[in-house]
């Protein structure tokens, strides 16, 4: 059986793998597609593409953008993303300015408190990358502020707290109309990441649904086959494409590899090719 992973990063954002390693290691690894993802930034895709000329592998263009849901951050993926798109490139290019502003009040609270942490060790060399909580997490870990980077997110990372404060709310709604604009497929990531509940997951589908959320993403490495099972079938209440993906991130999650996430995740390619036909024949794409 052919399988793809469509939720991967690089070090564009999160990751700690160039594009060309990402797509070096889908081709060591027999993947038929992958998706790009990285977190609020298309930098890595023209990288991606170019890296798989002649190999037996299909780079999805995509991107992870975060917006906040009823005071809970949520992601919400792009596939096929038109990444030549000016005004998209421009839209996108905010939200990076929107982070870098948060980020920076964070190494100020940080260097106010006698941890010195800059800007450079956070982008490890890569100035272009879009900076997030595992940049600080590694950081702190690495100068000995903490024993592991889990303990950096409970102690210093967790959402609004003293050294984390939120960014400026993107809402649900601006997410997706940058995705619809561009003609991208936009999914639901992780659903139950959120732990909203069922009820409460529920209407966040719905709501997503009605601004144009053509996909869920019911096979990701942190769900168990019972919440893989309830998520394929909420999918289908709502007219929903299933999609799934590792959420690979290189090193800074050492237990999620690529494709099989921790183990178990196998992605068929036919829920690409049904990604496919629904946008050749319903978006003329």
């Amino acid at each position: 059986m052919n399988l793809v992973d469509l939720h991967v990063h690089s070090n564009a954002s999160d990751g700690t793998l160039t594009p060309t390693e990402v797509v070096s290691l889908a081709v060591k690894k027999k993947l038929s597609a992958i998706a790009l993802t990285d977190h609020d930034t298309i930098n890595g895709l023209l990288e991606a593409m170019e890296a798989s000329h002649g190999q037996p592998v299909e780079i999805i263009p995509g991107i992870e953008l975060s917006c906040v849901y009823k005071g809970q951050e949520i992601h919400i993926l792009g596939l096929f993303v038109d990444f030549s798109d000016p005004d998209f490139t421009l839209k996108i290019h905010g939200l990076k300015n929107i982070r870098d502003k948060r980020n920076q009040e964070m190494i100020r609270r940080f260097q106010d408190s006698d941890m010195m942490i800059t800007l450079e060790e956070v982008t490890a060399g890569n100035p272009e990358t879009v900076i997030t909580r595992a940049h600080f997490a590694r950081v702190l870990y690495e100068k000995g502020y903490v024993t592991s980077m889990d303990q950096a997110f409970k102690k210093y990372l967790t959402y609004g707290s003293r050294f984390c404060p939120r960014k400026e709310d993107i809402t649900p709604e601006h997410a997706m109309k940058i995705l619809t604009d561009n003609h991208a497929f936009p999914v639901l990531a992780h659903p139950y990441q959120y732990h909203l509940g069922d009820k409460k997951t529920e209407e966040l589908v719905s709501d997503l649904k009605n601004l144009g959320l053509l996909g869920l993403e019911v096979y990701h490495s942190s769900n168990n086959t019972y919440e893989s099972s309830k998520l394929k079938k909420l999918s289908k209440q709502y007219g929903l494409f299933p999609t799934g993906g590792s959420d690979f991130h290189g090193t800074n999650k050492p237990d999620i590899d690529l494709g099989c996430g921790r183990g178990g995740l196998r992605i068929s390619h036919l829920l690409l090719e049904d990604i496919k036909k629904y946008r050749l024949e319903s978006m003329g794409l």
